[in-house]
């Protein structure tokens, strides 16, 4: 007999794909705060949206889809968890402490830029002159549409 027809062994039920099940839970863990954060606003109607009706419905939108991510994670195979990287955690949220330390002392003109060109180097792959670039025509297009077009009172440009 070949080795083709032989039936393979019934294996244990159980995660298969445990990267895909521990996001989910993270992203159930913080729809579930965000649900609790907004439990006391009021939503209101379709026709009459209160304060409350987003952050509501983007975390059931959440929680649904990180229960339905870690249901999935017992039906496919996928890769094991790995350990996280830290570096992009500690650039990409120090770029967000940055720029809200930064913002009303200088302005988005500083605080933008610096705050971007800080979270580039979450990779390894960062290349210096794009990251100035990149932040320099973002801080721009931010400035337009966030203090022009929509006239949210953001400090332009700022010393103390």
């Amino acid at each position: 007999m070949s080795d083709q027809n032989t039936i393979e062994p019934a294996k244990p039920a159980g995660i298969r794909i445990p990267q895909d099940f521990g996001a989910g839970l993270f992203l159930v863990l913080i729809a579930a705060f965000f649900l609790w954060q907004a439990w006391g606003l009021p939503r209101g109607t379709l026709r009459a949206m209160g304060p409350g009706m987003l952050p509501t419905s983007i975390a059931v939108i959440m929680g649904a889809g990180g229960l339905l991510l870690a249901v999935m994670s017992f039906f496919k195979r996928g890769p094991v968890l790995t350990r996280p990287h830290v570096r992009g955690l500690f650039f990409v949220l120090g770029g967000l402490v940055l720029f809200g330390l930064t913002v009303r002392s200088f302005g988005l003109v500083v605080a933008g830029p610096l705050s971007m060109i800080f979270a580039s180097f979450a990779t390894e792959e960062v290349r210096p002159v794009e990251a100035i670039i990149f932040a320099v025509v973002m801080t721009a297009f931010c400035i337009g549409l966030f203090k022009y077009a929509l006239g949210l009172p953001i400090p332009v440009v700022a010393f103390m």
